[in-house]
């Protein structure tokens, strides 16, 4: 399989893929001990995958309608006879019951493919138990990462990389050539002592995801709670009327935009930093502190959730007109223009400034779209460098600032209304725009010719304070060495 169709590693090792001493194992003899789900998705894998597959299970005349004809479904200790590779696709608490087979299962490769229910659920990994169960064998910790729905439907709709950790290097080779030939990815992950990691991969939900979806929440609960003070208890305290029928649709919807906004600003926000960092030390060599390498490594899944805020408060637009309150005070304004006789109420102004808010949302939301899809690895993986970094950067920088647009033209001029200042509460977009106007403002700083030259020979490699050595000759003709700094 090529190289632009596989996923990225997830973590940061070497990958087997493309090694020329890996040769095709196709046509060789697998075993497979276990009948549950996740073995039925291995053997049907293996087969089509061109394998010759021997099932082991205690009740195989029972079994055998569960697997492919093409497979052999036989007694374990027949199974485990007929060739030196066997998955080992039972739990940890029914490995015990697989001694009786100890001595043939001698010098075989075992393939451990458990997991645990909980992280770190056992002092030592699946697979050290395994063994040391069997000290005969060469365990091989490989394919827990991978679902049995995967294994049915081909590595094109699941994760393409299987983890391989194990004390014995030609052990790990050999399972590597059956992932590839499956269509998998296999990446060495190094001795069996990294096999309670590979353990607990599965069983983390959304690792990478936890700081911004806090981030999110925290900054939805602000701004949820800041609009509620201002659309909600300002009215009931002030003006005793009820408004308490706005928080489940209008007060959130105004929250929504603020969140992805603010979110959107902060994908771009680290990098600013970086850049400030790097011209103010004058290197690119010197480390970003560990919460900024943090803040840059979230910004594919803050970018992502700001899509989603931004879905959500298009959805929510859309339904305004649907409830029965804004039917109401369409009622209402009618019957007080009639008393007043108002036969025109057109304000020019007013449609101007909706036809602009509603046309600059509409195409902030498909820069946003196109953002998210191209963030998606099959996609990524299609595009070159420079289109993902025009895509990413450039067309993501211009959403940026078609969303300020947006918010500007929602605004308008209330910011200068004294009646808007609830509490002496400023308008929500106000607040919304101070972040993302510092990024549009210093990206346009770092883009004047003499600031963007100097980061851009920073990031090729030039530092600041850097000493060169140099010999010129002296009066007396000997040649004399010296140094001077690289910046003067």
């Amino acid at each position: 399989m090529s190289g632009g169709d596989m996923a990225k590693p997830l973590l940061g090792h070497w990958s087997m893929e493309g090694d020329p001493s890996i040769t095709p194992a196709a046509g060789r003899t697998i075993g497979v001990l276990g009948s549950g789900d996740f073995a039925r998705s291995l053997a049907i894998r293996l087969v089509c995958s061109g394998f010759k597959v021997v099932v082991g299970s205690r009740n195989p005349k029972r079994k055998a309608g569960l697997f492919p004809s093409a497979a052999e479904v036989t007694f374990q200790a027949e199974a485990v006879k007929k060739t030196d590779v066997i998955f080992v696709a039972v739990f940890r608490e029914h490995y015990s019951t697989l001694c009786d087979l100890a001595d043939v299962l001698a010098g075989k490769i075992l393939v451990d493919v458990s997991n645990n229910t909980e992280i770190n659920h056992h002092k030592e990994s699946n697979a050290e138990y395994l063994a040391s169960l069997f000290p005969a064998c060469t365990v091989v910790k490989g394919f827990n990462v991978v679902s049995a729905w995967t294994l049915q439907s081909g590595a094109r709709d699941g994760n393409k990389q299987v983890l391989i950790c194990s004390n014995n290097q030609e052990a790990k080779r050999t399972v590597a050539e059956i992932a590839q030939v499956m269509g998998f990815t296999p990446v060495d992950m190094g001795c069996m002592s990294s096999a309670c990691e590979i353990e607990n991969i599965p069983l983390r939900l959304l690792p990478a995801w936890k700081i911004p979806i806090f981030l999110a929440l925290g900054l939805f609960l602000c701004f949820f709670t800041y609009n509620l003070v201002r659309q909600v208890i300002h009215p009931y305290i002030r003006e005793q009327k009820n408004k308490f029928y706005k928080i489940p649709v209008e007060v959130v919807n105004t929250t929504l935009p603020c969140v992805a906004y603010v979110m959107l600003s902060l994908v771009y926000l680290p990098g600013v930093l970086a850049a400030c960092s790097q011209l103010y030390y004058g290197t690119k060599y010197r480390r970003f502190p560990d919460w900024l390498d943090q803040w840059l490594q979230h910004r594919k899944q803050i970018g992502l959730l700001s899509f989603f805020c931004a879905a959500l408060h298009a959805v929510y637009s859309l339904c305004l007109p649907m409830r029965r309150s804004h039917r109401y005070q369409l009622i209402e304004t009618a019957v007080k223009q009639a008393v007043e006789k108002k036969m025109n109420i057109w304000v020019e102004e007013e449609v101007w400034r909706m036809e602009i808010y509603i046309s600059v949302g509409i195409i902030a939301l498909g820069l946003l779209s196109l953002l998210a899809i191209t963030s998606l690895p099959s996609i990524a993986n299609s595009l070159n460098w420079r289109e993902f970094s025009f895509i990413q950067s450039t067309l993501g920088f211009i959403a940026l600032v078609i969303s300020t647009l947006h918010t500007l033209t929602y605004g308008w001029s209330r910011a200068f209304d004294e009646n808007q200042y609830k509490f002496y509460l400023p308008p929500t977009y106000t607040l919304t725009l101070l972040v993302p106007c510092t990024v549009i403002l210093a990206k346009v700083v770092f883009n004047l010719p003499c600031i963007q030259q100097r980061l851009l020979r920073i990031r090729r490699g030039w530092e600041k304070g850097r000493y060169v050595k140099f010999v010129l000759p002296s009066a007396t003709g000997e040649y004399s060495s010296g140094e001077t700094s690289s910046n003067v």
